[in-house]
């Protein structure tokens, strides 16, 4: 079964660095990180799944969405190949917790496949992972 990769961004937190290397050790998912430049600067080869923060504090001009992950998102090819989004946040944002995440879905027409707080716990590794297996085998047998 082919694997659909995650490509993320953190920032110097590293907290979704974390869960996208904890989702990568759990079952070989591939992770592609859009702080590299090169990694930025491509266009995905097939399916992915975006893996983003939200900036969002409470400041309504502030902006959501990172700008690596901007940058990458400027390519019709990538923007058409996202398939889903996994958001990660800050409860502390209140009515801005996972902006990015839902602001990018609304935009996209693409779904919110998983969100978690900070690093997310094992659980939410463990629920994540199942979602992205679930969603490996409906594009595969979509593609049979």
């Amino acid at each position: 079964m082919t694997q659909i990769p995650v490509y993320y961004y953190s920032s110097v937190s590293n907290l979704t660095r974390r869960f996208a290397e904890h989702l990568a050790a759990r079952d070989g998912r591939p992770v592609r990180d859009l702080a590299d430049p090169e990694v930025r600067r491509s266009e995905a080869p097939g399916r992915w799944v975006l893996l983003t923060p939200s900036y969002k504090a409470g400041n309504a001009d502030e902006v959501t969405l990172p700008a690596p992950v901007r940058a990458f998102l400027r390519s019709a090819v990538n923007r058409r190949r996202l398939v889903g989004i996994i958001g990660s946040g800050n409860r502390n944002f209140g009515a801005h917790y996972q902006a990015a995440a839902r602001e990018l879905a609304e935009i996209s027409g693409r779904p919110i496949v998983f969100e978690f707080e900070l690093s997310g716990t094992p659980e939410d590794v463990a629920r994540c992972a199942e979602i992205l297996r679930q969603m490996d085998a409906a594009l595969d047998s979509a593609n049979d």
